[in-house]
């Protein structure tokens, strides 16, 4: 039998797993957004776009490096899940 304290229990693995699989692209974006703003204040280049595009390719080289790994922790807690689904509907 599903109870509130099994709900709550679960949303907040899933919730912590979210967050771990998302923490090395908002690191990356991160590091690249404060060496951008930095760099726009000591050249006093104030141009919007110049954030944009060093961020995007920050991320997108993040999604490449650490891809395998995502991908293994995403299927180890899906397989947790469908395992467990007997436990669950009782």
């Amino acid at each position: 039998m599903v109870t509130p304290d099994f709900v709550v229990s679960f949303s907040a693995e899933a919730l912590k797993m979210a967050l771990i699989i998302a923490a090395p692209m908002l690191g990356f974006g991160l590091v690249v957004g404060v060496a951008v703003s930095m760099f726009q204040a000591v050249t006093s280049i104030q141009e919007m776009t110049l954030t944009f595009i060093p961020k995007i390719l920050a991320v997108m080289a993040s999604i490449v490096l650490f891809f395998p790994w995502m991908i293994e922790m995403m299927v180890n807690f899906t397989a947790r899940v469908i395992i467990n689904i007997p436990m669950y509907i009782r």
